[in-house]
C-alpha cells in the first residue's frame, strides 16, 4: 500500500506565508512527477505546480512568482512554500505523486487534502 500524507494547512492573513507537505510512504519502488492542487467547493479541481523527478517545474500562472514547489527524494516528500498569500488562494490543497511499487504497479496517488483560508 502507499499512502500520501499532507500537513501544513491552516488560517493565514493575506500576505502572509504557509508551508505544506505531503509524505508519501509504503512500498515505493520509484517516484516520478510529484504535483500540487487545489479545489474550492463547486469547482473544479486545479493544477498549481507540478515537479519532475528531474527538478522540472511549472506552476498556474496565478501563483508564478509567489509559490515554490521542491522536493526531497531521500524522503519521498514534496512542499509548496507559498507567500504573499491572497484570499484567492483559499482552498483545499491536494498532494498528488506518480508512484510505482515494488511489485511494479504504476499509478496517480493522492493525499486527503489539507484547507488553507486566507483572510482578507
Amino acid at each position: 500500500q502507499v499512502q500520501l500524507v499532507e500537513s501544513g494547512g491552516g488560517l493565514v492573513q493575506a500576505g502572509g506565508s504557509l508551508t505544506l507537505s505531503c509524505a508519501a510512504s509504503g512500498r515505493i519502488s520509484s517516484i516520478k512527477g510529484m504535483s500540487w492542487y487545489r479545489q474550492n467547493p463547486g469547482k473544479q479541481r486545479e493544477l498549481v505546480a507540478h515537479i519532475t523527478s528531474e527538478g522540472g517545474i511549472t506552476y498556474v500562472d496565478s501563483v508564478k512568482g509567489r509559490f515554490t514547489i521542491s522536493r526531497d527524494n531521500a524522503k519521498n516528500t514534496v512542499y509548496l512554500q507559498m507567500n504573499s498569500l491572497k484570499p484567492e488562494d483559499t482552498a483545499v490543497y491536494y498532494c498528488s505523486a506518480r508512484i510505482t511499487t515494488i511489485l511494479g504497479w504504476t499509478s496517480d496517488y493522492w493525499g486527503q487534502g489539507t484547507q488553507v483560508t486566507v483572510s482578507s
